[in-house]
């Protein structure tokens, strides 16, 4: 069951006894600054909180969300843009050594992509999603009877391919990548099969993370 405004403001009572008083001379350091190794850009999906997911404390990770996990690329990028402002802060300010981009399963702003009446009247929303327009009509184009979970599943995991390729659309992102300074991982949150997994580009798909090398799909 969801909480509701004040069971958070309790829950935040509960984590100051819990940790900021427990652990004081920790988050006494958090205070003073903060120098994650990470950034990771993850989709506003309640159910896919990148922090939790991997099991991180306050501190590890310096994250984006937005819908879908969508990263305009420099052309599409909006002025000023919420986005891009903060990866460009991370890069540049924090000095990351790694940038993930993590989509997911029942991802809504997929499915509005794949949906477009469904978000007609939204003009936001369809105005984002439609920067990973380019990963359906690829889709459509190589296998237009595609079934449906299929396309579903392709789409999602492609826009996280897409929004990695526009992260290099911008020279201070693709400079560092190309110096060995940082590094960019697409992963992919399979909800059902309760399974991270994470781009081959050996194998062109996405893998379990707990799997043996080139182990299939389940």
């Amino acid at each position: 069951m969801s909480a509701n405004f004040h069971e958070l403001i309790e829950g935040f009572h509960n984590f100051r006894e819990e940790y900021l008083l427990a652990e004081h001379a920790f988050f006494d350091r958090l205070a003073h600054g903060q120098s994650p190794k990470t950034l990771v850009i993850a989709c506003c999906d309640s159910r896919a909180d990148p922090a939790i997911l991997m099991g991180c404390r306050p501190g590890d990770l310096f994250v984006v969300r937005s819908i879908a996990a969508i990263v305009p690329g420099e052309a599409e990028a909006g002025d000023p843009d919420a986005v891009i402002a903060a990866v460009e802060y991370g890069v540049k300010h924090l000095a990351v050594e790694h940038v993930i981009v993590m989509g997911h399963s029942n991802c809504g702003g997929i499915h509005g992509l794949l949906f477009p009446e469904k978000i007609e009247d939204e003009k936001w929303i369809s105005r984002w999603v439609s920067i990973a327009r380019p990963v359906i009509d690829e889709l459509v184009e190589e296998e237009p009877d595609e079934p449906l979970e299929s396309r579903v599943r392709r789409s999602e995991e492609g826009s996280v391919l897409l929004s990695i390729e526009n992260l290099l659309s911008y020279p201070w992102v693709e400079e560092r990548v190309k110096a060995g300074t940082l590094s960019l991982h697409a992963l992919y949150y399979d909800m059902k099969g309760k399974t991270l997994n994470i781009w081959n580009a050996e194998l062109e798909d996405f893998e379990p993370i707990n799997a043996p090398h080139g182990a299939a799909r389940p």
